[in-house]
């Protein structure tokens, strides 16, 4: 057989010859074989052990010490040594742990041919190389914004449960655990390579033990089995579901879950649930804004919102934030600064820029908010989401024709209206505030957390997406770009696509 896959075409005819002359003949005594289903699968695993057993290879379902060859399918060395340590055997050191590739090469030659190094799935478990810190801890700092982390991100099999984790901790109101899983999650994002076991996490800032406990599961057995417990919670499944509407948070989600209601079907049908304007919304457009935005839809809205706003303010300022700034190739929504280089210009323009929307026809939804900002309540030392600049909340028609690039317009499969609702943010601040807003606006939002905590812990400074104040000179410090931010703060500057924490 040329690959396993050819292999497979003679399936049938192989379980069918050995049913017909039974037990199949052992021919080589001296081996005993364990596949791992792990990425493997089952029905696969089922088929191999059929083929191997037809070719005279004794092969087993249980690991016993009996077995002499593990072989495993795209399974990381680290987590398959972990779990074979953990497995109960008298001496795992004996066993010959070798890639799917040995299997192959004996099925074709129809023998157990010799193990070769190419084989060998090695023990690096306990190497230097292996169980060190990806990178040395003493330069991994606690605080995100002294971490460059981009969109590559090599420990996702981790920070993907983590932040599963922190997001259920959200839901229950537990502020301490979400912090930390979150916290977590973010150093992990910020390592140059791969964590393959607990051994290269020593000394590595905001891993507690529960963390770590989490870690060493998903290394054992690939898994998390306390994140499979929270996803099949009924109240974390409804919770889940209620907060992905637009309009909807938390505190009203929960308020449905204790109605007794679980779908958004049932919410639609519920006749004493009054639903404010955004809620109707998110519900009417729920098909398209649920669905991620793609970089070239993201390209394609502040191309005319651009033009929208040229057409009004030839000298107009408009910048893209939030992930696409970062880099990211999809996100939620779009995110958008729009200012004028003149103090007091921008005043009156977002709302001539929605009337322009409007009449172009491709404004489905619009929630405006005016300016509350106010310098003289500067600064704040309690943190609030969301700052005080005028903005506004928007739901837009794109078209198809108006995406370039691969992919074209995100829908799903066999649709065949040509727009999707996208979700859109506006704010507008002053000029001499645009630095702010631009930093805090840009995110992630882990990176912005640990900024402002840097700042008031390390620098004795409020920070916020209005002003920079110094506590011990107290004065505010002017801005005109991110990096006179950043200057203020004694650090070094991080590009926006190194800001992913």
């Amino acid at each position: 057989f040329s690959s396993l896959d050819s292999m497979w075409t003679n399936f049938r005819s192989i379980q069918f010859e050995a049913g017909a002359r039974g037990q199949e003949e052992v021919k080589f005594n001296e081996v005993t074989v364990y596949l791992v289903e792990r990425k493997m699968g089952s029905s696969r695993r089922s088929f191999l052990t059929s083929l191997a057993r037809s070719k005279g290879f004794r092969v087993e379902y249980v690991l016993s010490d009996e077995v002499t060859h593990v072989v495993a399918e795209d399974n990381r060395a680290g987590a398959l040594w972990a779990w074979l340590r953990g497995s109960g055997l008298r001496d795992v050191s004996r066993l010959q742990v070798l890639d799917i590739s040995w299997f192959t090469d004996s099925m074709r030659e129809g023998r157990p041919v010799t193990v070769e190094t190419r084989h060998c799935i090695p023990d690096t478990s306990s190497t230097v190389t292996e169980c060190s810190p990806p990178t040395a801890a003493a330069n991994v700092s606690q605080y995100a914004c002294l971490r460059r982390t981009t969109t590559e991100n090599h420990n996702k099999i981790f920070t993907d449960v983590l932040e599963e984790l922190a997001e259920n901790s959200e839901f229950n109101e537990s502020k301490g655990p979400c912090l930390a899983f979150r916290r977590a999650a973010s150093v992990l994002k910020s390592l140059p390579s791969a964590v393959h076991c607990l051994g290269a996490i020593q000394g590595l800032p905001c891993l507690g033990e529960h963390t770590k406990a989490v870690m060493e599961e998903i290394l054992i057995f690939g898994r998390s089995f306390k994140v499979e417990e929270v996803q099949s919670d009924e109240r974390y499944q409804a919770l889940k579901l209620f907060t992905s509407v637009f309009g909807v948070g938390p505190k009203t989600a929960e308020k449905w879950y204790r109605r007794g209601l679980r779908s958004l079907k049932e919410i639609l049908a519920e006749p004493n649930i009054q639903l404010n304007r955004m809620q109707r919304a998110g519900f009417l457009y729920y098909r398209d804004i649920s669905k991620a935005v793609s970089k070239a839809e993201a390209k394609a809205l502040s191309s005319i919102i651009e033009e929208t706003a040229h057409w009004i303010a030839p000298d107009s300022i408009l910048a893209l934030t939030g992930g696409f700034r970062r880099g990211k190739e999809y996100g939620h929504d779009v995110d958008f600064l729009l200012t004028m280089p003149e103090m007091g210009k921008e005043e009156g323009l977002l709302l001539r820029v929605i009337d322009r929307l409007r009449d172009q026809g491709i404004l489905l939804y619009c929630e405006h908010q005016d300016s509350t900002f106010d310098m003289s309540k500067l600064p704040s030392h309690r943190f609030e989401a969301m700052d005080h600049f005028e903005k506004c909340f928007l739901i837009l028609r794109l078209e198809e024709g108006q995406v370039e690039g691969d992919g074209g317009l995100q829908k799903d499969p066999g649709e065949s209206r040509g727009w999707r609702a996208v979700r859109v943010d506006l704010v507008a601040p002053p000029v001499d505030r645009y630095a702010f807003v631009l930093l805090g606006w840009t995110g992630s939002r882990q990176f912005e957390r640990d900024l402002r905590r840097f700042a008031s812990k390390e620098r004795g400074m409020c920070l916020d997406n209005h002003a920079l104040y110094d506590k011990t000179k107290k004065l505010f410090l002017p801005a005109t770009s991110e990096e006179d931010i950043f200057a203020h703060l004694g650090l070094e500057y991080v590009e926006p696509w190194q800001r992913n924490a």
